[in-house]
């Protein structure tokens, strides 16, 4: 799943580098902390939140087909 993240926000940015997944194992579900450059977050968050939820979808639906639970978090 960091992976997938991963190659999904560093394709939305401007500085690809400034980019950082770190992945957190809370007991049956992992969580997803995304770290990007200043600049770039309202890329990542988008117009009402809208490219953020569709990460989440996307990450949720993988998620889904493993069987495990995936929480993706961007932070500043």
């Amino acid at each position: 799943m960091k992976e997938l993240v991963e190659v999904i926000v560093k394709a939305l940015v401007d500085d690809p580098d400034g980019v950082s997944v770190i992945e957190k194992a809370e007991g049956k579900s992992t969580i997803l902390e995304v770290h990007v450059a200043d600049g770039d977050m309202g890329k990542v968050i988008g117009k009402q939140g809208r490219i953020a939820k569709a990460i989440r979808s996307v990450v949720k639906a993988a998620a889904a087909k493993e069987d495990k639970k995936v929480v993706v978090d961007i932070v500043q």
